[in-house]
């Protein structure tokens, strides 16, 4: 084993950190993705993406490190849906009218 091993595993550990549920789904309302979307790209059915934006499950490998690279990206892209307590514009919702 080389010396970056245990700093590779301790980063591996770091970078598996998922967001709360609701930052989940605030993040892919805000790149106006779909859950059958986010459910096609990972890998799963969508009823997985519904439970892991509810709280009532967690993503397992190899699942799991690809939704985190999905949720990474694009918190990256919508720093704002990040916020938990945000009340984050949708898509649908940005479109500001005069009325």
């Amino acid at each position: 084993m080389s010396d970056a091993d245990p700093l590779q595993r301790v980063d591996a550990l770091l970078d598996d950190v998922l967001p709360p549920p609701r930052v989940r789904q605030q993040l892919r309302l805000a790149a106006g993705l779909t859950q059958q979307e986010v459910a096609d790209a990972v890998g799963v059915k969508r009823l997985a993406v519904a439970r892991w934006e509810l709280g009532e499950a967690s993503p397992r490998r190899p699942h799991r490190a690809t939704y985190v690279h999905l949720l990474k990206r694009l918190a990256e892209r919508f720093p704002e849906a990040t916020d938990p307590n945000s009340g984050m514009p949708t898509p649908a919702s940005e479109s500001r009218g005069s009325g």
